[in-house]
């Protein structure tokens, strides 16, 4: 079911081709800031004044004499300042709205112009070295919600898990494991340069201690260890190293767990290496023509596609010859291109914006029709913990930084969640928990879910089931306080702000609606008695309160937080 202002629009867009208007008119429709200015307003006049060689006000009032007020939906339309037009919904398209609102239930928001095609969206994507910290925190806030605007708008969502359990610091990780096992034999604390030094990995060593007591022994007594050099006991590398992934994938998913996050897949870096496909790979890019050799190591010819220089794709026999970190990142996205997925999107922190450019170059000069946006990405900045006006950086467990755990143990999931999205991705964030803990109107998701608790009380007192209102049946006209009026244009734009998010992939924006709706509903809550009105009132106010309910519910649920019907 189309919007009232989707068909206001479609309505605006045929008046203006009737006046000679070309094709692409795309008519933009907005809330006044005043009220008295009427429901929306358009500025359309103004943009077509020039090709159309006319006044913007003549061109106003010709749009306006041709416009079909029936079927767009409008009381009235007038010519305001330069030429803006200004218009006023039709009272019973407004009801028709709020009942077709209350009908759809936890539909309502919902949409199917992804048209059920398939989409991955990765994240977190934490390297397997340690707890989850508030960084990823935000990130898996951020990716599960856009995973939820993408569903809530008709696209068949994959969540994936992409793991980084090769390289320099899983080989860190479990040098670190053996500091640790020959720290529990009386041997000095040796963590290596670069290793790891939370009490997370004494529980990694008392695991290994369990399962490999004899490699635990000979590591203990070889007079020989180096710390750095997991050569000198053959099999304690590699068994510290699965062993360390493995907890530490176990304890991930106890912190995505306890945030509530779930994953359809998980990705393992190692096995694009198992199976052959980093080579491939290369060995494509290099058939392409746009790699070539200097120096001794590989390059690709990224600024083909707008990078400011060439990237090395394999070092120098000098420098290891190893592949560079972007090089797996192409081969596991050709993965995810192949899988079916042409469309992709990327949650990732800001540090890798390096990587957009190299990674999409890479894609490109495989020749395989991967198109130049593939995959989108969407960059966030990190986040500073403040308690009592000072930040905080160590956990007691994870030692230099704090997890996402510490922060769901001190406020709860629902704040820690919504805290995570109530600024845009890009922004820096400053995470105060003494506000997120707080039971008042300045702590904005404590805000929100007392208006839906508030909503739920008028029918728990009034005991009414929400589920029996009938808005088809009920006249709506008795709503004629402001803040009843104001409330109803801004559920009956809730449709409108999902699909804007979701095409935007900014979960911040359902955020903020919520915050400014909820103020709504409290001003109308302490402005409008419902209950013990006179039947006409009392029943109109009901409706609106059940739709008010309904799209609060519906808002949080697609940001993974609660409705609480008592706080």
């Amino acid at each position: 079911m189309s919007s009232d202002v989707e068909i206001l629009r479609a309505e605006l867009t045929r008046a203006a081709k009737s006046l000679g208007a070309q094709d692409g008119v795309e008519p933009v429709l907005e809330r006044p800031r005043d009220p008295a200015f009427g429901d929306w307003a358009t500025n359309l006049a103004m943009v077509l004044a020039k090709p159309l060689g006319q006044k913007p006000r003549d061109l106003a009032q010709k749009l306006i004499e041709v416009l079909d007020k029936a079927a767009a939906g409008i009381s009235s339309a007038e010519v305001a300042g330069p030429g803006f037009i200004n218009f006023r919904m039709d009272a019973a398209r407004v009801a028709q709205g709020i009942a077709a609102l209350v009908a759809a239930d936890r539909d309502y928001g919902r949409s199917e112009a992804g048209k059920g095609l398939p989409v991955v969206v990765e994240f977190v994507s934490a390297n397997p070295t340690g707890p989850l910290h508030v960084g990823h925190g935000r990130q898996a806030a951020l990716g599960d919600a856009i995973s939820s605007l993408l569903e809530w708008t008709g696209w068949k969502v994959s969540r994936e898990f992409y793991y980084n359990d090769a390289g320099v610091q899983i080989e860190n990780l479990a040098k670190s494991t053996l500091a640790r096992v020959r720290e529990t034999g009386g041997h000095g604390l040796e963590i290596p340069e670069g290793g790891y030094h939370g009490e997370y990995v004494r529980d990694i060593a008392k695991v290994f201690l369990e399962r490999h007591p004899e490699l635990a022994a000979t590591v203990i007594a070889d007079p020989t260890f180096v710390v750095g050099d997991v050569s000198h006991v053959s099999g304690a590398g590699d068994a510290a190293r699965r062993l360390a992934v493995e907890e530490l994938r176990k304890e991930q998913d106890l912190d995505l767990r306890a945030f509530g996050v779930r994953f359809d897949t998980y990705y393992l870096e190692s096995s694009l290496y198992a199976d052959g496909r980093v080579e491939r790979t290369v060995e494509r890019l290099v058939a392409s023509g746009k790699t070539y050799e200097k120096d001794g190591a590989l390059f690709l010819r990224t600024t083909d596609y707008g990078d400011d220089q060439d990237r090395v794709m394999r070092k120098s026999a000098e420098r290891g010859g190893t592949y560079t970190y972007f090089v797996p990142d192409v081969a596991y996205h050709v993965t995810k291109w192949e899988r079916g997925f042409t469309r992709a999107v990327n949650v990732q922190g800001s540090d890798h914006h390096s990587t957009v450019t190299r990674v999409r170059a890479g894609l490109q000069a495989l020749g395989m029709g991967i198109p130049e946006g593939y995959p989108e990405y969407v960059l966030h900045q990190m986040v500073t913990v403040m308690k009592s006006g000072e930040e905080v950086k160590i956990s007691k467990r994870a030692g230099s930084y704090v997890t996402v755990r510490d922060l769901i143990d001190e406020v709860g999931r629902d704040a820690v969640r919504y805290f995570f999205l109530m600024r845009k991705g890009d922004t820096q964030l400053s995470f105060d928990v003494d506000l997120a803990r707080s039971q008042s109107e300045e702590n904005p998701v404590y805000y929100i879910q007392m208006a839906h608790a508030r909503l739920s009380g008028i029918f728990r007192v009034g005991e009414i089931d929400p589920a029996s209102i009938d808005p088809s049946a009920t006249d709506l006209s008795p709503l004629v306080l402001e803040e009843e009026t104001e409330l109803m244009k801004a559920l009956l734009d809730f449709p409108a702000l999902v699909a804007g998010a979701a095409e935007a992939l900014e979960p911040q924006r359902v955020a903020t609606y919520l915050h400014d709706t909820a103020g709504r509903i409290h001003l109308w809550y302490h402005k409008a008695h419902v209950l013990n009105e006179p039947e006409p009132i009392m029943r109109a106010r009901l409706v609106l309160a059940r739709a008010a309910q309904i799209v609060i519910r519906n808002g949080l649920t697609m940001l993974g937080i609660t409705a609480p019907e008592r706080m």
